[in-house]
């Protein structure tokens, strides 16, 4: 094995910021680089990626003329079938550019490309919270809401790419009536998703709906709310409360569907301790009697998991 064939590059695309990291035959992360994300310009975004990985190259001493170092790219968004442009991307010089074959033409290297937040699965299910188990589900709930199914350490895209893409499913109208809220509009193109409910985003919508004097008062952000609920305000608590019964049903639905090992959640709203507590009660009400709720536990990587988890997906088809 040469010194360069240990090496494999993670790159995590973000709407603010890009981070490269160099992780080791033992997948210790040995080099790391963030800059901001010159989200308007294609051109200048290639440059900028390929700025990362020649300053990797330099850091870590790989000589001219040496076998190049695969490349794995976590991209928000979706890859189309049929143009093969990039969609739904929160950089919007990206949307509707060939990404990976143009970073390829301009590394001189192979560059393999996944969904941030199947990424984010991925490095948690190798070494990560959910390495003692045979199979899970990470689940990101942030800006937005997705996911990543691993088997047995390996990432399972599916025939679109398109695995873990729960934040997509409709909620049920018997669900929304329960709670009196509207059924809203997502960008996907559909209506009632999940994400536009479960996210960081939706959780504010919800404290809004039951409080119709939150969106005259600033800070109402998730943490805000949490904070509040925490000193006994009973709309923040309400607001808590519809969120946990629309997640777990979310939940409930990927049980029944994938029956993962366990659930690693992810994004910003993985810091909020009372989901760990209060979740698993919450996705059994969901589901029949006698179906057990899988561990549901916090990320082990934090936010440095999707770009770790590219360069184990550089490494996995690098041995395939």
């Amino acid at each position: 094995m040469t010194s360069t064939e240990r090496y494999h590059y993670g790159i995590d695309i973000g709407g603010s910021k890009i981070e490269l990291v160099a992780c080791d035959a033992a997948l210790d992360v040995c080099h790391r680089q963030r800059i901001a994300t010159p989200a308007q310009d294609f051109d200048a975004f290639v440059a900028a990626v390929a700025g990362l990985v020649e300053a990797a190259d330099r850091a870590l001493g790989v000589p001219d003329g040496a076998a190049p170092v695969p490349v794995g790219l976590g991209m928000p968004g979706i890859v189309d079938a049929a143009s093969g442009g990039q969609l739904s991307s929160n950089v919007p010089a990206l949307n509707g550019r060939q990404v990976a074959p143009a970073l390829a033409a301009r590394l001189a290297r192979p560059v393999r490309m996944g969904n941030d937040c199947q990424c984010f699965a991925l490095s948690e299910a190798n070494g990560g919270a959910a390495q003692e188990f045979d199979s899970m589900f990470g689940v990101i709930l942030g800006t937005g809401a997705g996911g990543g199914y691993c088997l047995g350490g390996r990432l399972v895209a599916g025939y679109n790419g398109l695995a873990g893409e729960w934040g997509h499913w409709s909620i049920p109208a018997s669900l929304l009536a329960r709670h009196r809220l509207p059924l809203l509009d997502c960008p996907c193109g559909l209506r009632g998703c999940l994400e536009r409910y479960v996210s960081g985003s939706g959780l504010a919508m919800l404290y809004r709906h039951v409080d119709r004097q939150a969106e005259l008062r600033p800070g109402c952000d998730a943490p805000e709310i949490a904070e509040r609920a925490g000193r006994g305000e009973a709309l923040a608590q309400q607001a808590l409360a519809i969120h946990l019964d629309l997640l777990a049903h979310g939940l409930a639905g990927l049980v029944l569907a994938l029956d993962p090992h366990v659930f690693v959640l992810g994004g910003g709203l993985s810091r909020l301790g009372h989901l760990y507590r209060d979740l698993p009660a919450a996705v059994a009400r969901h589901l029949f009697k006698g179906a057990r709720v899988p561990p549901i536990v916090p990320p082990a990587f934090g936010d440095a998991g999707g770009a770790r988890g590219a360069a184990l997906l550089a490494r996995q088809h690098d041995r395939a």
